[in-house]
């Protein structure tokens, strides 16, 4: 940037000798000497730059840039304040102290310098003396001029316009920093050093200014004169208004009629038609621009739109409700079960009938949400479905107050909206995954809407006034039961959705997810088949899990690569998926078919164990060491199984004589138990008889059928406890290959749970004692 008249005529600047100063580079922004400037310093370098000068007495010097191009005037500055915001950000005020000739700029770390020579104007000749003076008092006048006809005088100028005349460089920096001038302006002046010229450049822009502000008052005094009449029309006109409203007159009185009208066609109860009819008195009395007019107005939007009395008219054709059912789903006896039921007590009282709330539960991708769906259409309801998971404030249930800003009603009432009935079917999906924190526990809040004897008066905050849900048919979803307060699991009948077999998969696949898969990718079965051996090797290879998912998503990138051949003209008929070519789309196979073991061993037996996912299999592993007596438990078990572990080797421990063990075998070798896959923890009370078998085989050396696999829980009197999750557990061990299954005894009445499919192809053994388990389980 070129320096424009650095030396006046006939004159040379004052240089000081050369300093090193450090530097902090501006932008639109010009700081004069003698001017105090609060600033603001944004980053790392910067800051770090002010840290330097403070640490040196707190001068730096400032450059400023135009365009990226850096003056080469600049000005040597003292920082008098500075506070920090961050370890990035800082603020400071700064005062101006002289100009400085930029000669070199430095880094050093993360610290800029600059090399400078402070300038201050030479002596001018005698005889300018006077003519400088004459003009920095005239340039004064016309500053103070100005001050008094804007009427704001900065305070930054006040200590200065009460001394008096300055001498003339600083009358020229003092105005020159108060003026409102555009950057590139302060700049020229700033790096205009000829005083005379900077007093002329600063004296005709003054003039300049008188004359802008003399002329906006004559504008201003005309446009005020021209408002007097146009408010005094505006008055008249409110006037006009309110006269008008007192008479029932205009759009508002026609509004409010609408509204009233509205009220009254809704059908509301009692109390909600004179609570809205009184709302709307008091949204008549007040100015439509007053602040609370806005919310009275939407509380009876809220009002007015809630279904009070419509409903969906309910056919209780139990035969329909069946085809529905099972044009939707494969499966799920109980749940279709229990819905028939339901809609056969309906018509029998006739519609009347309360304790309607159902709970699915069950692992993901077992159809809970969906057979909501179709239990509206079965029953010809409106169907709203709302998600709690992560939930934790009360006001998500119960809804706000009206007294917050921006309140609203609770999710159950916004579903009821929705839905535009009062009988809809509502899914509440995900219960069991609510929270609880400092804003309530909505999971309390949820006791009122699934209470049959409560519900028809739920009350929400933002209402203020009793709606009635008692015929409304809940369902809710969780995977898990026991996340759900035991009071909230008290209001809701659960079904449980345990899991499909290979089978039912199969089936689920050819009516269900393969068309909706290629209908979603634009293919047909004259594009793409996906034979039955194929369709059981995903199921079978592929995916072990309880519900369809992994299912849906192995046979649509199946259908993406597929689509992707098409789409680059790489196949012209239609495309055959066989067990051959399967891993050409899916890769190769993640599970084998088998996963028992492979031969009768000593000391390790197969054990069942039950997942959010559905059931698995696991391996019990025991080895004997020399030692002193011992116990050593690993692969993440939890309390329960450690205890069940320790039970069964007390139990084992009082069968000394009859299994043939030497007693002081116990005080001379270690023993340890082992179930692998050990970066995932385990627990539960059905392990046992599996941990109690593996230690007998390997305290006796005698080998364990591989072939049978084990669940249910042991005393240490050898008595065998029922466990849960029959048929989860059963479903694995047939995908295992396993041949027998050792049940409880007591679980014997679990066994219309287990799909005739599976009852046919395994034996079921059901024993009462470890001392019958042993006999199965061991080999000679």
């Amino acid at each position: 940037m070129a320096i424009k008249n650095i030396f006046g005529k006939n004159k040379k600047p004052e240089k000081g000798s050369d300093k090193v100063y450090p530097a902090i580079a501006l932008r639109e922004t010009v700081v004069f000497p003698g001017e105090k400037a609060p600033m603001m310093i944004n980053g790392v370098e910067p800051v770090r730059t002010v840290n330097e000068a403070l640490n040196k007495g707190g001068e730096v010097v400032l450059i400023f840039k135009d365009n990226g191009e850096e003056s080469k005037i600049g000005v040597t500055a003292k920082i008098l304040q500075y506070w920090f915001l961050s370890r990035t950000a800082m603020g400071m005020t700064i005062e101006g102290t002289r100009r400085a000739l930029i000669k070199n700029k430095l880094e050093k770390g993360e610290v800029s310098y600059a090399e400078v020579s402070e300038i201050s104007s030479g002596k001018p000749e005698s005889d300018d003396v006077i003519n400088l003076e004459a003009l920095a008092r005239s340039v004064f006048d016309q500053f103070r001029k100005m001050m008094q006809m804007e009427g704001v005088i900065s305070l930054a100028v006040v200590g200065e316009l009460q001394k008096g005349y300055a001498d003339p460089e600083r009358t020229a920096d003092i105005v020159a920093s108060s003026l409102s001038l555009n950057f590139q302006e302060k700049l020229e002046l700033l790096e205009e050093l000829d005083i005379k010229k900077r007093l002329e450049i600063l004296n005709s822009r003054l003039a300049k200014e008188i004359n802008i502000i003399k002329t906006e008052r004559k504008i201003r005094g005309e446009v005020e004169k021209e408002m007097g009449k146009a408010q005094k029309e505006f008055l008249l006109r409110e006037q006009l208004k309110a006269i008008e409203k007192e008479l029932g007159l205009g759009e508002e009185s026609k509004e409010y009629d609408e509204l009233e009208k509205k009220i009254k066609e809704a059908k509301l109860t009692k109390e909600a038609e004179d609570r809205a009819l009184k709302e709307l008195y008091r949204l008549k009395r007040m100015s439509s621009a007053g602040a609370e007019a806005p919310y009275i107005r939407a509380y009876l939007d809220w009002i007015i739109e809630l279904p009070w009395s419509k409903k969906s008219e309910v056919v209780f054709d139990i035969k329909k409700a069946q085809v529905v059912l099972d044009e939707d789903h494969y499966g799920l006896v109980k749940a279709k079960e229990r819905v028939l039921e339901y809609l056969a007590v309906q018509k029998l009282t006739e519609g009347k009938s309360r304790g309607n709330i159902l709970c699915f539960v069950g692992p993901p991708g077992t159809g809970k949400t969906s057979v909501g769906r179709s239990i509206a259409r079965a029953l010809g309801r409106s169907f709203v479905r709302i998600s709690l998971g992560g939930v934790r404030d009360e006001a998500e249930i119960r809804g706000h107050r009206r007294t917050y800003v921006g309140a609203l009603p609770g999710r159950i009432l916004q579903g009821m909206k929705t839905a535009g009935t009062k009988n809809p079917v509502f899914m509440l999906d995900e219960i069991d995954k609510l929270g609880a924190d400092f804003r309530g526990d909505p999971s309390s809040a949820l006791l009122e809407v699934l209470d049959p004897e409560q519900n028809n008066a739920f009350s929400d905050h933002y209402l203020e006034m009793p709606y009635d849900l008692s015929e409304v048919f809940f369902i809710t979803t969780a995977n898990l039961l026991d996340p759900i307060p035991p009071a909230l699991r008290d209001r809701m009948e659960v079904i449980e959705f345990p899991g499909y077999t290979e089978d039912e998969k199969f089936h689920i696949a050819k009516k269900f997810v393969i068309p909706k898969v290629f209908s979603g990718h634009g293919l047909s079965t004259d594009k793409l088949l996906i034979e039955d051996r194929a369709l059981y090797e995903i199921i079978s290879k592929y995916t072990r899990e309880a519900g369809v998912r992994n299912l849906e998503r192995k046979i649509a990138e199946i259908a993406r690569k597929t689509a992707k051949k098409m789409a680059e003209n790489k196949v012209d008929k239609q495309t055959k998926i066989t067990p051959a070519n399967l891993a050409d789309f899916i890769g190769p196979e993640i599970y084998e078919i088998t996963m028992k073991e492979e031969k009768d061993e000593v000391g390790i037996a197969t054990g069942l164990a039950w997942t959010p996912m559905g059931g698995e299999i696991m391996f019990v592993e025991v080895t004997v060491v020399p030692g002193k007596g011992n116990l050593t438990l690993t692969g993440q078990l939890g309390d329960v199984m450690q205890e069940s572990a320790k039970a069964a080797l007390s139990y084992i421990r009082s069968r000394c004589a009859e299994l043939k063990i030497d007693p002081e075998f116990f005080y001379k070798n270690d023993i340890h138990i082992h179930v692998p896959s050990g970066a995932i923890p385990k627990d539960g009370p059905s392990a046992g008889i599996a941990i109690a078998t593996a230690l007998a085989s390997a305290l006796t050396k005698r080998r364990v059928k591989k072939e049978v696999a084990l669940t249910g829980e042991v005393t240490l009197s050898g008595k065998v406890l029922e466990i849960g999750g029959v048929k989860e557990k059963v479903l694995a061990a047939h995908s295992a290959g396993v041949e027998t299954v050792a049940l409880p005894k007591s679980n014997e009445k679990n066994l219309v749970d287990i799909p005739e499919e599976s009852r046919n192809e395994l034996k079921l053994k059901f024993v009462g004692h470890m001392d019958e388990v042993l006999k199965l389980m061991l080999l000679d």
